[in-house]
């Protein structure tokens, strides 16, 4: 199901928006049983959710955001209303996640309902930052950690930006967790304020710049600037295309490392970066 540059959230109770988001060409839309919907329509979005997934045939991966470990009847429930689904069930994305037991109880939870699906852990609380790696490596269904910023600047007492300096480190931190677990780069948490395109932008750029592969949206207006942010642009393939083209060149002449004319060293890893933003560049 990876990698995810622009997974949406979409409030469970509306069946409607879970297939107009599959209609948009979204590489995945996160069906949210948890903060989008009304305690009252908890069993109602359940309902909608299983009968909208039986008949569902998506081209995108689907994932859904149960209720967190905190609220364990409600968890049980999310997990029943989708035994009839796990077909088109890719991934189960577990909120406040903050230790690597609460990923092996879901894990348990998830084999004995019979569910392949992967794991995404929700990582927003400071707890849960502070044991990022342990969460990565917790069990081999983790797909790679997404951030939560909402409730982790909350707890923080800090005021999101589109700079993001506030929770730098808590970012950084996902990074080097997901590299650390040999999992897919993380997926940076949604920009909360609709009809700011600039602060969407910049904070996605920052997020791609420190290492995220994508980043949640709330909304399909937000669906554009990620996707902008995280492609490649024209220069950044050419720079990998003439990268590959002299590192190919250099490993038949039995040279391990080569220059190109603009000063840039061209060894292994950068060649694997090169690599990698041309498969970003295909998949745009």
């Amino acid at each position: 199901m990876l990698p995810l540059i622009d997974p949406l959230f979409v409030p469970g109770d509306r069946p409607e928006r879970v297939q107009k988001a599959v209609d948009l060409g979204v590489d995945a839309v996160i069906i949210d049983f948890e903060d989008a919907v009304a305690p009252v329509q908890k069993a109602t979005a359940r309902q909608l959710t299983s009968d909208l997934l039986r008949e569902l045939r998506p081209d995108c991966s689907v994932a859904v955001r149960v209720n967190g470990m905190e609220d364990p009847d409600a968890l049980a429930a999310d997990i029943e209303a989708l035994r009839s689904c796990w077909r088109v069930v890719d991934a189960v994305m577990l909120p406040k996640s903050d230790s690597p037991d609460q990923i092996r109880r879901l894990e348990e939870l998830l084999v004995t309902a019979g569910s392949e699906a992967s794991i995404l852990p929700l990582v927003e609380t400071a707890r849960g930052i502070e044991d990022a790696v342990r969460i990565a490596g917790a069990s081999p269904r983790v797909a790679t950690l997404v951030l939560g910023p909402a409730d982790l600047s909350a707890e923080l007492g800090v005021v999101p930006t589109q700079e993001g300096l506030e929770l730098l480190m808590a970012r950084s931190r996902l990074v080097l967790a997901c590299a650390v677990a040999g999992r897919a780069r993380p997926i940076d948490g949604p920009w909360l304020v609709l009809n700011d395109d600039a602060g969407l932008a910049e904070s996605a750029r920052r997020a791609r710049l420190l290492g995220f592969g994508g980043k949640a949206s709330i909304h399909p207006q937000q669906l554009a600037a990620i996707r902008e942010a995280f492609s490649p642009n024209a220069e950044e393939v050419a720079w990998a295309r003439d990268v590959l083209d002299a590192f190919e060149e250099s490993m038949a002449a039995g040279v391990g490392a080569v220059k190109l004319a603009d000063g840039t060293f061209i060894d292994a890893p950068v060649a694997d970066r090169a690599r990698s933003i041309l498969r970003s560049s295909k998949r745009a």
